[in-house]
């Protein structure tokens, strides 16, 4: 997930983050936790879907690990 976000600068003169910088990490932090919910929903429901036909069975597979590289990229 690309943000524009970074992440907040604390005052070097009393280590200290300014209000503002609190707020864009705040955010940053939200925007990554709702990103992370959203892969583990997706990954929940690759993993509810049941199917006999292979080519979906390995479509299936390949979006689940897709999904799970981005999750394991997260940490």
């Amino acid at each position: 997930m690309a943000s524009t976000l970074q992440q907040p600068e604390v005052d070097p003169g009393n280590g200290f983050q300014s209000e503002d910088a609190r707020r864009v990490a705040d955010k940053y932090r939200t925007e990554r936790e709702r990103h992370k919910q959203a892969l583990n929903l997706q990954r929940e429901n690759i993993l509810s879907q049941k199917t006999s036909h292979p080519a979906r069975r390995v479509a299936l597979e390949a979006a689940l690990s897709q999904i799970e590289s981005q999750i394991q990229a997260m940490r």
